[in-house]
């Protein structure tokens, strides 16, 4: 584990942390007014591979090299980031020894944002280091410039837990709220596969062998994957405690690891698709319940306790300007069945 330290005066800005995948929808605001949670869990941090941050160019001054420097191998309509990679993203909760600096503290809307450079500085020294991030539609989140910080070892890795822990024991709270949708986190992971997906067919249809999986995934493939054609390619969802699929699939939805961010291994032959392990739990082990006969009409106390109905579980709102976004910084997006669904996404207005 490690620990972030100001780098001019090397006093402590963290708590011991641990370095699990970056996620890749942490710039993408959500709706308009939404409170958003903390996107990263305690004691856990991520680096942005990309640049992010000021400067900002518009997309039509750079030129294809730049571009791609900056992670984009497709047109954006928006300004890219000039600043730095690697700025360091945590839970707000893991900030010890920062404080605010106030005439940087006017934000956007609700609270603050990180678009427009470093609103905390070393409590201690004064010098800039950071960013807190908690604006309305805007994950809650603590970011550190690479540059004003650095990491000090701060003891051993907690382990790594078993693939039987992960799937059957560790999360706690349902991933699908009382309106029977996909909560934000998961709902935008989903997009993640959504894109991985589009890479993995390249142009042909995907069929689900599984109910669950075709309800999350069918209807943004359709859109995205709009003249599709050949063969279709099967997908399975495949993983711990799971049977094996009753044919050879092409493709295979399988667990990502939440701690070293690894997928699940997939037979030789079959292109495994990550996602969410939050998310694949929900899919591989549906939780069903029986109709059970009750003469007359509920009482109004029963009814009001009832589960909603499983045909709303699983409602998702996919984002069309992080798919988008995804698929313009994928390298993949130059062959012409993923530039289709790029340009697709121009389109999309649903959900």
């Amino acid at each position: 584990m490690e620990l972030f330290a100001c780098a001019y005066c090397a006093s402590a800005l963290t708590r011991p942390v641990s370095r699990v995948r970056f996620p890749p929808y942490a710039h993408h605001q959500i709706g308009n007014g939404v409170q958003l949670p903390a996107l990263m869990d305690a004691g856990s941090y991520a680096v942005d591979p990309d640049p992010f941050g000021p400067p900002w160019r518009p997309w039509s001054e750079l030129t294809e090299d730049e571009a791609e420097a900056r992670g984009y191998y497709a047109a954006v309509h928006h300004w890219v980031s000039d600043g730095a990679a690697g700025r360091i993203l945590l839970a707000p909760g893991d900030d010890i020894g920062t404080a605010l600096i106030l005439d940087r503290a006017d934000g956007s809307c609700c609270g603050l944002t990180a678009h427009g450079g470093p609103n905390l500085a070393c409590a201690r020294c004064g010098h800039p280091v950071g960013a807190r991030e908690d604006d309305c539609s805007f994950w809650q989140a603590f970011w550190l410039e690479p540059d004003a910080v650095r990491a000090v070892p701060a003891g051993p890795e907690p382990p790594v837990a078993d693939w039987t822990v992960v799937v059957h024991e560790r999360f706690a709270v349902p991933p699908i709220d009382a309106d029977g949708r996909w909560n934000h986190r998961c709902g935008q992971e989903i997009c993640a596969t959504v894109v991985d997906l589009i890479v993995a067919a390249d142009g042909t249809p995907v069929v689900f062998d599984d109910e669950e999986a075709a309800t999350v995934f069918d209807r943004a493939l359709s859109h995205y994957l709009v003249g599709a054609e050949g063969p279709a390619k099967h997908c399975a969802l495949h993983g711990p405690g799971r049977p094996p699929a009753a044919r050879h699939p092409a493709l295979a939805l399988v667990p990502r690891h939440p701690q070293t961010g690894r997928p699940w291994p997939t037979p030789p032959g079959v292109t495994g698709v990550p996602l969410d392990v939050e998310v694949w739990r929900r899919l591989a082990f549906p939780r069903t319940r029986s109709a059970v006969r009750v003469p007359g009409p509920l009482r109004a106390e029963i009814d009001r306790d009832d589960p909603p109905s499983p045909r709303r579980r699983g409602a998702v709102w996919f984002d069309p300007w992080l798919i988008r976004d995804l698929l313009a910084r994928h390298p993949t997006v130059r062959r012409p069945a993923v530039q289709a669904a790029h340009r697709a996404g121009e389109e999309f207005r649903w959900y």
